[in-house]
């Protein structure tokens, strides 16, 4: 039975590794969440923290739903980007593992997860912290978390855990539920309930754009799953993993959590709905709008006031999945055909911000971006540039995924590009949400076309502006391109589908 007042500790490690991307830095955490102590559980009580919704929803359903104990311990979390130093990731869970020994005992321990991490040295960093809070809980201590559906998932992973919550829709709308269903889990197992894990893992590793949850295979699939919830079943997630972090994990994986220890029925269920999903798998394939096609639509929406407006989404130049957020390709094309009543968002370049709040409203200067870091996708550009607006980049999100977090862009500015507006920020991130435009006086219910360097988030901020059949995905270069055969994969299981067209898997 639970205790009067159940003491749970409360921990996270959360970001998605690009293979591909340059090192996550234990700078690039700080600069994102890095909370220890009394400090993470003050901040998962605000109106609106600066984390992710999962852990301040399951604090609030744990508030408001019987006495508890929180014992918060750390919590670190970073935008999307490449392998963490091993060195960092080893201090996490040096910190993770003195604080569960010597802050217990504990009657449970909730985890704020994403599940597709790397490190510089490990292709299972999550696997290896649940590892170690199966060894230091013991094996009936009820350990809960909450993950990304872009999760790999591994057997290390599921089978330490108890209950494994994942999020089911993409965009992430639903990270705040799902946190408070890690919370009405807990305190069934708080009151005696026991459970079991079981995952099937099939060679279906799809493009990202291919990946919605509000129509098509993924929809499909996760609601099929989703109708199997209740009774005996307790949970189930369809994780279609990232692609990016090029792992022996990666690959479409079902897990089912059941009530009384019914692994016979967890088994059961995974396999059926991973069935389902190969035998779909055609349909997750996914063509893309050439850049010179999306360049004539920008062109004629400019000019013609009668055609509808249109989004281009940059998603090859995703920084939520481990993009720099700087590539030019789409923007230079723009420029070079005269598009008019663009506006573009968000482009990370810090140098060019800290430039234009130095010269000052008003000002026209050339602007040189990409100066402090090149490579070959984040090529160096010159432009004329008028400085509109300066912002400090400080935000609330109103809609989608960033709906009531505390959000900052760092120093930001609106420059004209002669015809097309956009916002320059310092603190690398994907475009979600129409405050990134808004804080800086742009209206986008009066563009001609809104560009978005984020690969499907956007849709759930955007779409009161252009309806889904408005909105085209790019194919541009760059480090979370959606046409997969162009990355140098080497840790990828192969065959796999659809890079691999002729790939098989037998569910026996």
């Amino acid at each position: 039975m639970a205790a009067e007042s159940p003491r749970i500790a409360l921990l996270g490690f959360a970001i998605e590794c690009n293979r591909f991307a340059p090192v996550s830095t234990r700078e690039d955490f700080a600069s994102d969440v890095d909370l220890r102590g009394n400090a993470l559980l003050v901040e998962a009580r605000k109106p609106a923290p600066a984390l992710l919704p999962d852990m301040p929803g399951f604090v609030t359903e744990m508030d408001g739903t019987g006495p508890w104990t929180p014992v918060p311990l750390r919590i670190a979390s970073a935008q999307p980007g490449g392998p963490v130093e091993h060195g960092y990731f080893c201090e996490l869970m040096a910190e993770f593992e003195t604080g569960l020994k010597e802050r217990g005992p504990f009657d449970g321990i909730y985890v704020s997860s994403h599940g597709a991490a790397l490190t510089t040295e490990s292709d299972d960093p999550d696997g290896d912290l649940y590892e170690m809070i199966r060894r230091v809980a013991g094996p009936d201590m009820p350990v809960i978390g909450t993950f990304d559906l872009h999760a790999n998932v591994s057997r290390r992973m599921v089978e330490n855990i108890s209950v494994f919550v994942g999020y089911r829709c993409n965009p992430h709308t639903d990270i705040r539920e799902r946190g408070i269903e890690a919370a009405r889990h807990m305190r069934e197992l708080l009151a005696g309930m026991r459970t079991a894990t079981a995952m099937v893992k099939i060679p279906l590793v799809a493009p990202q754009i291919s990946l919605l949850t509000a129509s098509g295979p993924y929809a499909d699939v996760m609601n099929y799953g989703l109708s199997k919830v209740g009774g005996k079943v307790m949970n189930v997630s369809v994780m279609a993993g990232f692609s990016y972090s090029d792992t022996a994990k990666n690959g479409l994986t079902t897990i089912v959590t059941t009530r009384d220890r019914d692994q016979a029925l967890a088994k059961g269920l995974a396999l059926d709905i991973c069935t389902r999903a190969w035998n779909m798998r055609e349909r997750f394939k996914r063509t893309m709008t050439s850049l010179d096609e999306a360049v004539r639509m920008a062109v004629a929406a400019g000019n013609d006031p009668t055609l509808p407006p249109i989004i281009l989404a940059d998603v090859a130049d995703n920084p939520g999945g481990g993009g720099r957020g700087n590539t030019v390709t789409l923007l230079k094309a723009l420029k070079d055909a005269g598009a008019r009543g663009v506006i573009c968002g968000v482009f990370n370049d810090a140098a060019v911000a800290e430039q234009a709040h130095r010269l000052g409203r008003g000002s026209r200067f050339r602007a040189r971006f990409n100066a402090r870091e090149q490579d070959s996708f984040s090529q160096s550009w010159e432009c004329d540039a008028a400085i509109e607006e300066l912002s400090d980049g400080l935000f609330i999100g109103r809609r989608g995924l960033a709906q009531g977090m505390a959000c900052d862009m760092g120093p930001s500015a609106l420059l004209n590009l002669d015809g097309i507006r956009l916002v320059v920020i310092s603190h690398r991130q994907q475009c979600l949400d129409p405050m990134q435009f808004e804080q800086l006086g742009i209206d986008p219910a009066l563009a001609r076309t809104i560009v978005v360097k984020s690969r499907g988030h956007f849709r759930a901020g955007f779409d009161g502006y252009v309806p889904a059949e408005r909105t085209y995905e790019v194919d541009c270069p760059g480090l979370t391109s959606p046409n997969l055969a162009t990355f140098p994969w080497r840790r990828l299981p192969r065959p796999v589908y659809p890079l691999d067209e002729h790939t098989t898997w037998n569910p026996s």
